[in-house]
């Protein structure tokens, strides 16, 4: 996949955000800032039986922070948490050390963040998201 799909995908979710919206039954809601460049996010779940059955964002940010979260709210809905907190990890170790391809596959449109791997000052932007679920998730 190439630069032009990557920047076609950020630009999707970050232009139009599939799940950036008020979630009123969330039963689960956190703040992520990422205090380095200004990105803020809440992450609002809403989490039933140990299944994600919905979620969404609300926020500003770098079209980073924002496509990240709304790629992973797209891959979380609908799994239990410790699916959730597998893909947390995943996605987690695919920024920071680098996973298989196999892996990858799993995280679906969010391992087109691969690149962000290479930019040490985006990598807090791309795990806002996923660092504010996983914390929720803990609690």
């Amino acid at each position: 996949m190439g630069n032009s799909f990557y920047n076609e995908v950020i630009n999707e979710h970050n232009l139009r955000p599939y799940h950036k919206h008020p979630l009123p039954g969330a039963n689960f809601s956190l703040d992520g800032v990422n205090p380095s460049c200004g990105d803020e996010i809440t992450l609002n779940l809403l989490i039933e039986d140990g299944v994600i059955k919905d979620g969404a964002f609300e926020g500003e940010g770098c079209a980073i922070s924002q496509a990240s979260a709304d790629i992973m709210l797209e891959l979380i809905i609908g799994k239990t948490e410790s699916e959730a907190m597998r893909l947390y990890d995943l996605f987690n170790r695919m920024i920071k050390e680098g996973i298989t391809e196999e892996e990858k596959d799993e995280l679906e449109e969010a391992g087109l963040l691969e690149s962000i791997s290479h930019m040490p000052a985006r990598v807090k932007c791309a795990v806002l998201g996923w660092r504010t679920m996983k914390e929720i998730v803990e609690k």
